[in-house]
């Protein structure tokens, strides 16, 4: 048997194997308790596998497992954090990270129907078709992906999960006009940070969810909104990606986005997925418009409400087996046809354009000719663009990883030199500047947490782990903070907490004439009339004047 076929006999054999073990497609809006249901069949076998879109919701789950089985039996596995316990049997990954080497007796995909995504697709039609658990797999999303489910997959098990609550249509409303537990909804870090500004000028404040976000500063915020402490939430897409909140109100101030290659109207299930975050479990939840976002229709309207969707017409595949007997048979491999109705040929993603930059480098050229050295570049061409910069410059950045890698001249064959990687996350290690200095930061060192969880690549790998989550936690938390003080008037939001709890409110007045309610400077009294602090305005400046008549009808 050749080289060729020794690599890929085997793959081909579990992909025979895997067709003929039997699936079960949960499938169902939002709020129908799929993935609760995923891990609690995965939680009653001996060993599970689940696979999430987000490494945000892969720690959420990871979290919730480690509560039952203990941190000993839990294994994390995305592309920038590993946990892997030696006698791990649970395994909480997302998509693109699962160890499907390893044998479970459970295996589940949530959000299947991503399989249609043209940059990512290609992973999760990869899990549809090849990854199973020995006894049970099940598949979660969307209805939209049940016809091609059924034709890829025949004899699949399907179970409709209906909607716990009811989601309904509110109209529009201004942003200063919106209930109490809102969500608005934008798609640009600049409109976010707008829409939150109004907010706390005129409501207390509103926590900040981003696709962006570290998974530390994410929990952060959501903590804000989940205690109390801020009635509103300003978020990006990312919220309809199984972020679960008690939101009441889900307000779109755009219903466009831009895909990575033009603007374009949001698809209805796309407005349905991020809508129907409102209303958790038996609560009802409504959505509606504000700002100046575009009109949506009736038919519109009333496919969200009642979950009626177009189908998914193709899935996205890329060859699962990479030919790497030379650079052209690579190539050529990563760009086959898929040769099954229901699927079609991805576009060019990331990775493959990185690929394709790198292998016009001549010193590429001379250093990828084995199948092995061929193997570790298109390694090196997945580590993803976290910094979204210009194609060519994340290409030149992997070229500089690979020539590292492949050259023995450097006193550290075959790993990346620690002097120089200590330099990179060096002039990271700060935590001064403002917003998008701090999230620019924390998008170059997820590059190099990626990379630091390669441990083939570097001496010491646990070394560079620890150090590159060590950074990304202080970042984390300076984000945080700046998005607190940027985002939520502090004064405000306890006062306005208060008032509605009915709390006895403490205020003091000092020799100078302030009034200070709870601690925080409201105003102050001439002579016996209170002037509020003139800086508030709006709700503030209304919530200032009735704590302070509150608190003073008692002095």
């Amino acid at each position: 048997m050749s080289t060729l076929s020794s690599q890929i006999a085997p793959g081909r054999i579990r992909d025979g194997l895997a067709e003929r073990r039997r699936v079960t497609a949960v499938l169902g809006p939002t709020n129908t308790g799929k993935t609760h249901l995923a891990i609690d069949r995965m939680m009653a076998h001996e060993s599970g596998m689940i696979g999430l879109p987000l490494r945000l919701l892969a720690r959420e789950v990871y979290d919730r497992v480690v509560k039952v089985k203990g941190p000993r039996h839990v294994a994390l596995i995305t592309g920038e954090e590993k946990i892997l316990p030696p006698a791990a049997r649970y395994f909480i990954c997302t998509v693109e990270a699962m160890p499907l080497e390893r044998e479970v007796e459970f295996l589940a995909i949530d959000e299947i129907q991503l399989a249609a995504d043209r940059e990512r697709g290609h992973t999760f039609t990869d899990r549809l078709l090849r990854a199973r658990g020995l006894s049970e797999t099940m598949m979660l999303g969307s209805e939209t992906a049940r016809g091609l489910i059924a034709k890829l997959l025949p004899g699949t098990q399907f179970i409709a999960r209906p909607r716990f609550s009811e989601l309904s249509w509110t109209g529009s409303k201004k942003i200063t006009r919106l209930p109490r537990r809102s969500a608005v909804v934008a798609f640009s870090a600049d409109r976010v940070y707008e829409i939150a500004e109004l907010i706390r000028r005129q409501r207390g404040g509103a926590a900040v969810v981003m696709g962006a976000l570290s998974p530390r500063t994410r929990n952060a915020q959501v903590a804000l909104y989940q205690s109390g402490e801020v009635d509103f939430l300003v978020a990006t897409d990312a919220i309809g990606m199984g972020l679960n909140m008690d939101v009441d109100h889900v307000a779109f101030a755009s219903t466009q986005k831009f895909d990575g290659d033009r603007h374009r109207p949001l698809h209805i299930s796309e407005l349905a997925q991020i809508a129907g975050r409102a209303g958790r479990y038996m609560n009802n939840g409504t959505f509606g418009l504000t700002g100046d976002a575009a009109a949506l229709s009736d038919e519109t309207v009333s496919r969200i409400e009642n979950h009626q969707f177009e189908p998914e017409r193709v899935f996205q595949w890329r060859n699962p087996h990479p030919d790497f007997t030379s650079m052209t048979a690579l190539l050529r491999s990563l760009e086959l046809p898929p040769g099954r109705p229901g699927l079609a040929r991805a576009p060019v993603a990331s990775d493959l354009e990185a690929l394709t930059r790198m292998n016009r480098d001549p010193d590429i050229q001379a250093l990828a000719r084995s199948p092995a050295a061929i193997r570790r570049l298109w390694e090196v061409a997945q580590v993803p663009d976290f910094r979204k910069t210009l194609a060519s410059e994340h290409a030149t950045l992997l070229t500089r990883l690979y020539l590292f890698l492949m050259a023995p001249g450097n006193g550290e064959p075959g790993h990346i030199p620690g002097d120089w990687l200590d330099r990179q996350m060096k002039h990271l290690d700060r935590s001064d500047g403002d917003i998008d200095v701090l999230a620019a930061r924390l998008a170059h060192i997820r590059t190099w947490t990626y990379v630091a969880n390669r441990a083939d690549w570097l001496h010491n790998p646990r070394h560079w782990q620890e150090r590159a989550l060590t950074i990304e936690d202080r970042l984390s938390d300076a984000l945080h903070e700046r998005l607190t003080q940027r985002f939520i008037d502090r004064r405000t939001s306890v006062l306005m907490k208060r008032l509605r709890q009915n709390e006895d409110l403490m205020a003091a007045v000092n020799s100078d004439g302030e009034v200070l309610v709870e601690g925080e400077y409201v105003g102050r009294l001439q002579g016996f009339i209170f002037v509020p602090d003139p800086r508030a305005e709006g709700d503030e400046g209304r919530v200032l004047r009735t704590a302070a008549n509150q608190a003073l009808a008692g002095e």
